[in-house]
Order: C-alpha cells, then structure tokens, then sequence
C-alpha cells in the first residue's frame, strides 16, 4: 500500500548546459522511478522547468523521459500536484489531460495524516518585491499569453528561455535576503494554525522548527538535488546523489 508523500521543487530541466542537464534529468527520473510504488502522492513545488511555454498544438523540445516518467508515476496511482513557479507559468492543459497531473496556479492547503500543509512556490510570500508581483500579473495574463501564443514557437520558447534568465539574475541579486523573508512569512502562517509550511524558490534548503510547526525549504537541483518525504508522520529531507 502506498503510504508516503514525496515534495520536489526547482529542479530547473533546460537552464544549464546539455551535458549537465542530460545528468541532472537522468537523476530526477530515476527519483521518479525509484517511488513509483511508495508515493501515494507527488508534490511539485514550482520551477521543474526553467521556462515552460505551452502551445495548443506544440510544447517544447526535450525532457520526454521526465514526462514519461510522470505520466507512469500517474498511470500507477501516485497522485501529482504540480504548483507552478515563476518560471514555469505558462501552462495550458498538456500536464492535466495527458499526464493526469493537477496544476495549480497559487498556494495549497492540504491536510496529510491530520497534518496541516501549506504548500507553495514560494515567489509570493517576498512581502517588499512589488515589482516582481506587477510582472507576474503581466505574464500570467491569460489575454496576453493567447496573443503571445501567436508568435512562432521557435521565436516564443526562445523568448520565454530569455525572460526566465531575466527573472532568475534578478532573483540571484536577492538570494540572502528571500532567505529571511520566506522563514519570516512562513512563521505568520504557521501561526494560522498550519504544521508545515513547505516552499522553494530560495534555493536555500532550510528545515526550521517555530510554535511547534516546520518550516522546510526544498533548495534546488541545480548543485543539490534532493526531495522531502512525508511518512507516519515525520517529514525529512534526503539528498539525492
């Protein structure tokens, strides 16, 4: 019987070199294939791609073997929850009707073995980033994706590629300070009642104990893959080599 939760975010596939991302793809496949039969449910906090531009018709070249590996995961009763980050927002509906994956375009709350979860990306809880959130309303504007969508999709993807380097060097230049800020906005949730409150986006791993709840940060694959676990109660991160 399926018993155990697993949580994975900002694994970035498409950012670094094709050496380095064929690695880094064959290492989080086989994650995917090492829990296909333990993991009642897949968490995806946000950032699996580091741009991710769908079409009607077209999504972008690269990374089958992940979505195979997700759509079997699927096929054999894991349930997925994919919350998108703010490099890959541009979802349709290719995860949902093809690898049965529910997408989500905000933060969760989930209750596990009676447990209270807040789960999300992360990019929405910098309290002072007024900037980043106008930015956000603009590229998730479905009215201004659909015009986007007209633009020839190897002209679009490479766009999108170039915006997501944008964001990300902006977000690099604030690294140490999202640090405090996510433990500083997870411990006004955990005051709302909630056990764990688990993120990404920082890519600083964290597990910090506050009023009796968790704050967990799932850092990123891009130096330090790992994923967190969910079972008889305990949480626990495990790095990935």
């Amino acid at each position: 019987m399926k018993e155990s939760y697993f949580f994975i975010s900002d694994v970035h596939l498409g950012l670094q070199s094709k050496e380095i991302e064929k690695q880094k793809e064959r290492k989080l496949v086989e994650l995917l294939l090492s829990i296909k039969d333990e993991a009642k449910e897949l968490f995806i906090l946000g950032d699996l791609f580091d741009y991710w531009f769908e079409y009607k018709r077209v999504y972008q070249k690269g990374f089958f073997r992940t979505l195979t590996a997700l759509q079997d995961l699927s096929e054999n009763e894991t349930k997925i929850h994919y919350i998108i980050g703010n490099h890959d927002f541009a979802h349709k509906d290719f995860f949902e009707k093809e690898i049965g994956a529910k997408l989500y375009h905000d933060a969760i709350s989930i209750k596990l073995e009676n447990k209270n979860f807040y789960l999300a990306h992360g990019d929405d809880l910098l309290p002072d980033d007024k900037g980043y959130k106008f930015l956000k309303k603009i590229l998730r504007n479905r009215t201004l994706q659909k015009m986007y969508s007209a633009i020839h999709p190897d002209l679009g993807i490479s766009l999108a590629s170039g915006v997501s380097k944008t964001s990300r060097d902006h977000t690099s230049k604030r690294d140490l300070k999202e640090v405090d800020l996510l433990f500083g906005s997870a411990k006004k949730i955990i005051d709302e009642n909630y056990d764990y409150v688990i993120l990404g986006h920082s890519h600083k791993k964290a597990f910090e104990k506050y009023n009796g709840g968790y704050y967990i940060n799932l850092g990123s694959w891009l130096s330090d893959p790992c994923y967190g676990i969910f079972a008889n109660g305990n949480f626990k991160i495990v790095d990935w080599k």
